[in-house]
């Protein structure tokens, strides 16, 4: 079985629309905690107006005080220029950056045009020119709320784009869950065909239930890197009807039962995923925190026990 890669972005992705400010103290100790379960990277925080995610407005701070542990890569999205030099004095190992595939959604999103979006995007590519890598996310990549279906030549198209800039990975968004398994399928040929030389990530949300299906079949057609939510928090803001992210545990409890690799220790992670409500002040969609692992057994009922008693002696 093939090793699969997760980044988590639960105090990123899943923090930036919590009603509640995070504490920066609590952010830093679950990235902290989050650091010795075994992740590939940790999507930090973002490095965005803190008028546009006030929930977010700690980001340094964040940067500055987490303990970094060798082998995970910690990542940031940036959202222009400015965001870059912070990104970059914060010693991020990683930018990533976002626009969206569809026109209405990154107009509702980034409040401009996606050629402008993307002007600003090759300006941060030139500006890095090679000493940080970067990550290029392609929102709602999988349908837009308010345009439909978005074809998949058109997000091909935005990614070649940015390939041909020189970045070394590509996130694939289904922002409001809509994509499903067939058609995830189809996009990652296409994107393995096409970018087989860049790291690919598919970031699925659970919005119609489907997140997990979708995770199974871009696994199935060789993708080794996903993003994933602690807690299946979060949910773009600008995206009517988006509930959260796949949930992490959840995702990678399911490729363990199927005998893949992780890399990830889902004992502890459980134990942090069973502490998030304390957190954030109110219940998460996961579930394998709530069950346990489909392996972790219960003890026998007395009453049982009675009867294969009493059946013994009949």
């Amino acid at each position: 079985m093939k090793r699969i890669f997760f980044n988590e972005v639960v105090t990123r992705d899943g923090f930036q629309i919590e009603p509640e400010f995070i504490a920066t103290d609590a952010k830093v100790a679950l990235v902290d905690a989050l650091s010795a379960c075994g992740y590939a990277k940790i999507e930090v925080t973002s490095f965005t107006s803190p008028k546009a995610i006030p929930m977010l407005r700690d980001a340094e701070e964040v940067m500055g005080r987490i303990k970094r542990v060798p082998g995970v890569e910690y990542t940031v999205l940036v959202p222009n220029l400015r965001g870059a030099e912070r990104a970059m004095e914060s010693r991020a190992d990683e930018l990533n950056l976002v626009m969206s595939t569809s026109e209405t959604h990154n107009l509702a999103n980034l409040r401009m045009p996606r050629e402008k979006s993307f002007a600003a995007l090759a300006e941060v590519i030139r500006f890095v020119a090679g000493r940080t890598p970067i990550n290029v996310s392609l929102s709602t990549a999988f349908g837009c709320p308010m345009e439909g279906d978005v074809p998949q030549a058109e997000v091909l198209a935005w990614a070649q784009r940015f390939a041909d800039l020189g970045v070394r990975g590509l996130t694939i968004c289904d922002t409001t869950g809509m994509a499903h398994p067939a058609q995830v399928a189809r996009m990652c040929d296409a994107l393995q065909d096409r970018f087989a030389g860049l790291q690919l990530t598919l970031h699925f949300h659970n919005t119609r239930g489907m997140g997990l299906a979708n995770v199974l079949a871009a696994v199935q057609q060789g993708i080794v890197r996903f993003d994933g939510s602690l807690g299946g928090l979060g949910g773009c803001p600008y995206a009517p009807g988006a509930s959260g992210n796949i949930c992490s545990e959840d995702a990678i409890h399911m490729l363990q039962a199927m005998g893949y690799d992780t890399g990830v220790d889902l004992g502890k992670l459980l134990a942090i995923a069973r502490a998030l409500p304390g957190i954030v002040g109110h219940e998460v969609p996961g579930q394998v925190a709530k069950a346990g692992p489909s392996m972790q057994l219960h003890p026998v009922p007395a009453a049982v026990t009675e009867l294969r008693a009493a059946l013994a002696f009949s």
